[in-house]
């Protein structure tokens, strides 16, 4: 029974993240971002865990593109000619996404698209998900954690200095 709303909300999670990477303009480009965010968070609450889909509705959709689309409107960004954009990508691009198609097609029709199960069950997760969540995510993903939390950081000065550059000239 939860196959159908899955199905419904993955394709317009592809068809919107489609659109961010198709649309010229910035500024639909976050929105179809914020579409597939938001279809993201459907497909948590599917999987019963409505902490995730908060935070992914929080954190991504109402902060992150609300930055996001501060900075466009800030920065201004020009169109671009199409033949800038690509550089010649679409010539390892195009057979790439081809391949990786036929490869998911293949795994779809052979029935070869199985998770394992893990060692959690519905009763430990329906009542206290984010206990179980914290839990793993301090213990067991600790170092994964604070590799990503330092990227962010990275990123976060990369883009400030970036900026910065810009405002010298």
């Amino acid at each position: 029974m939860e196959q159908i709303p899955f199905f419904i909300f993955a394709a317009i999670a592809v068809l919107s993240a489609i659109g961010v990477i198709s649309v010229k303009n910035a500024v639909h480009g976050a929105f179809y971002l914020m579409i597939t965010l938001l279809q993201v968070a459907a497909i948590f609450i599917l999987l019963r865990s409505p902490f995730l889909a908060a935070v992914q509705v929080f954190i991504y959709v109402g902060a992150v593109m609300v930055l996001f689309l501060f900075a466009v409107m800030v920065l201004d960004i020009g169109k671009e000619e199409l033949r800038e954009t690509f550089n010649q990508q679409g010539v390892i691009a195009i057979p790439a996404v081809l391949v990786m198609l036929a490869l998911i097609g293949y795994m779809i029709i052979g029935g070869k698209v199985l998770a394992p199960a893990g060692n959690l069950t519905d009763d430990v997760l329906i009542g206290n998900s984010t206990e179980v969540l914290g839990k793993e995510l301090y213990t067991k993903y600790l170092f994964p954690f604070e590799v990503v939390s330092i990227l962010l950081l990275i990123a976060l000065v990369g883009a400030i200095v970036l900026v910065m550059k810009d405002r010298k000239r």
